[in-house]
């Protein structure tokens, strides 16, 4: 009778084990969202993708074994009868195998990229941001869905340096990767003014209207921003914009009494508490046409009439450079502005004094925006975690085991700060974007 007992006990231990793998392998398929599809993927964006809260078995490593698994039947099939202890258990250890080796598998086996739309982005560097730019083409890649061109901005010494990092990414993410990169040039006014403009290079983004005369739409970045998302569902604010509209930005603060223009701006600045420029989408095509009403002349001036008078009215007044003279533009032309949600360009600012972006606290936050220097030094290490997770990632590892796994258990040693006592905010959407690259762009050759 007690080897009766014994056996049942076996029995029922190895079914709660089995199905507890089950469950973590299978997921629940009656809380999966349906697949979106491109109509109405814009409005989708704009009104933020609720996702589920970050866990220590995500929901997207959870889905990404369904589609290994229903082409492994083998690890099911029938076995010579053995006594029922060692049945359920056998079932278990296979699972068990089935689901190391996908633990163990590069994430990427086989590319497909989704129409034919180019996405642009261009970003300048100069002095020390070499590998603080790389990092951020590199969560450009790993995410994205679409084809993308890199305009690269860089002083001469810099220019071999991105030309030999770009060759040394593997094929598997350049196939869809073209990029050129540029000199720094001023087309009006005099570049030594240009350049002394708050920080060396800041500038040029000022005039990429004019450069890049050929590109319709645009998405800038400063180099301290990195992509938890894939940069497509930013790329759909443009199919937001409404006629008048020609670039987005998000705000400067979210509380105008303790945000930085309201108290310290001694220029005009765009609404309540200004914008911050380190994400800025445009649409250089209207850009280029439009005239901008000002306080020089009565009439309109075109872009690249107004930004050297503008600097030159407002040179002793302005802090923050090319950021402030967009404040003053967008100021006087506030009707062609589209405001991002805050998530859209998360800065220290919105958590270091304690949260004041409630769009990331609901969804996570798209883009982090380490400003301040916060990758380089002790200060915030949530965002120091989140840079060298990215930074350090092997090309064509799983990005499950060598990318988020590592990073859940990074923060784990930040949560003694504001900004890292709510790791779902950082982690959220990197989770949900490696399952959307894993359902659009693997495809599993047994």
């Amino acid at each position: 009778m007690k080897l009766h007992y014994n056996k049942l006990a076996v029995i029922a231990a190895c079914l709660a084990a089995g199905r507890l793998l089950l469950y973590l392998l299978l997921g629940n398929s009656a809380a999966e969202p349906p697949p979106r599809t491109d109509q109405g993927a814009a409005l989708q964006v704009a009104q933020g993708v609720r996702g589920r809260l970050v866990t220590h078995q995500p929901t997207a490593f959870r889905l990404l074994h369904r589609p290994i698994l229903s082409q492994q039947p083998r690890l099911f099939t029938k076995r010579r009868k053995k006594p029922a202890s060692d049945s359920f258990c056998s079932v278990q250890t296979d699972m068990t195998s089935a689901f190391q080796r996908i633990l163990n598998e590069p994430l990427f086996r086989l590319h497909t990229w989704r129409g034919e739309e180019w996405m642009h982005l261009a970003v300048v560097a100069c002095g020390d941001r070499l590998e603080e730019t790389m990092t951020m083409l590199k969560s450009v890649i790993l995410f994205s869905l679409n084809k993308i061109k890199f305009h690269i901005f860089a002083e001469d010494i810099l220019q071999p340096q991105f030309e030999s990092s770009i060759k040394a990414w593997p094929f598997s993410f350049k196939s869809h990767v073209a990029y050129n990169i540029y000199p720094i040039t001023f087309s009006t006014g005099k570049p030594q003014e240009w350049k002394k403009l708050f920080k060396p290079c800041a500038a040029q983004r000022l005039f990429l209207p004019m450069i890049l005369k050929d590109v319709d739409s645009l998405l800038y970045v400063d180099t301290d921003v990195l992509f938890l998302r894939p940069v497509d569902d930013v790329w759909h604010f443009l199919n937001l914009f409404n006629s008048t509209q020609l670039a987005a930005m998000a705000p400067e603060h979210e509380i105008p009494r303790i945000g930085w223009y309201s108290r310290f701006a001694r220029h005009p600045y765009y609404g309540a508490a200004g914008v911050n420029s380190g994400v800025m989408l445009m649409n250089l095509t209207r850009i280029r046409n439009q005239l901008f009403k000002n306080s020089m002349i009565p009439t309109g001036l075109r872009w690249e009439e107004l930004l050297y008078p503008l600097y030159h009215k407002y040179k002793n007044d302005i802090t923050w450079g090319d950021q402030d003279l967009l404040n003053i533009i967008f100021h006087d032309n506030p009707e062609y502005l589209y405001v991002f949600p805050c998530q859209w360009n998360y800065r220290p600012d919105h958590c270091m004094y304690g949260s004041n972006c409630r769009g990331a606290e609901d969804q996570g936050v798209s883009i982090l925006h380490g400003n301040r220097g916060v990758y380089h030094d002790d200060k915030q290490p949530a965002f120091k975690a989140m840079y060298e997770a990215i930074r350090d990632f092997p090309f064509e590892d799983n990005l499950f085991q060598s990318l988020y796994f590592p990073l859940q258990n990074n923060f784990l040693k930040t949560v003694h700060t504001l900004c890292g006592r709510l790791p779902q905010v950082f982690l959220k959407q990197i989770e949900q974007a490696m399952r959307k690259v894993y359902e659009l762009r693997v495809i599993h050759v047994g």
